[in-house]
């Protein structure tokens, strides 16, 4: 099935990114990432090395030829900081492609959207194409679109929570009203969450802690890249109506047991 995506004019086939990061090892990184099918890889620029060659490297493991690298804002509590990350990223490896996020004071950790809307007006209007996470909220998403963010990318619960998509409500409602790719990024704890997420509609589904937090990172990585096609298989081929009556699947008429036995 031809059935690929694209944000910014780049097009993917796999709809699952995953991030680098809380990985026990580079190599466990490396196994988990190829595992997953994911064609696009976030990288939190603050936290990972990109650039000190005497230690080891991301790409040496995850390689930028193979990988579409998506630089974030990961620790960015203030628009400043993170547009200061992000042109670093550019200059360290000539990235235009990025994914902001501007976060609240612990423990939620959630968007501060006063300061993505900051940072993305600034990133914009330098040139970078914006992935932009935020809140649940249809109106701050449309907003973020208006001003030239290239994908919305609401939260399914806080970030590392794994309680999957809370609010699946005000995730459709965004999905509906936006003409740019929408992305569940965040709170995905388990395979049925991200099918979850690609059942609403969402065009695709980041997530990074459940792939690495997991048992068997590796396994859970599997596990994500067919929950994710299994769910945008499901929205495609389109659900059966809910209805609290039940609708048998076998005629009701013309039973064995409704038959009249012989000379009755």
């Amino acid at each position: 099935m031809d059935d690929a995506w694209e944000v910014a004019g780049r097009k993917f086939t796999s709809r699952l990114i995953v991030g680098t990061g809380r990985y026990k090892s580079l190599e466990e990184t490396a196994a988990a990432t190829a595992a997953s099918g994911a064609e696009i890889v976030t990288v939190a620029v603050r936290r990972v090395n990109i650039g000190d060659a005497s230690a080891p490297m991301l790409q040496d493991f995850v390689s930028p030829t193979q990988y579409t690298y998506l630089p974030n804002t990961a620790g960015c509590h203030t628009a400043k900081d993170a547009v200061r990350t992000l042109r670093l990223a550019r200059e360290a490896g000539g990235w235009n492609l990025v994914k902001l996020e501007v976060l609240g004071p612990p423990p939620y950790l959630y968007p501060d959207m006063v300061g993505t809307f900051e940072a993305a007006a600034a990133l914009i209007a330098d040139n970078f194409e914006v992935m932009v996470y935020c809140a649940d909220d249809p109106l701050a998403a449309k907003r973020l679109e208006e001003m030239g963010c290239v994908a919305i990318m609401p939260l399914g619960a806080p970030i590392g929570s794994g309680m999957g998509v809370v609010n699946p409500y005000m995730i459709r409602s965004i999905k509906q009203n936006a003409k740019v790719p929408v992305l569940v990024d965040a709170g995905i704890g388990t395979a049925s969450d991200a099918a979850l997420a690609m059942e609403l509609g969402c065009d695709a589904v980041l997530l990074n802690s459940a792939i690495a937090h997991a048992q068997d990172p590796v396994m859970m990585a599997v596990a994500m890249k067919h929950a994710v096609m299994a769910g945008r298989a499901a929205y495609l081929a389109g659900r059966m109506p809910k209805d609290y009556r039940a609708d048998p699947s076998s005629p009701m008429t013309g039973t064995i047991s409704s038959a009249r036995p012989p000379g009755a």
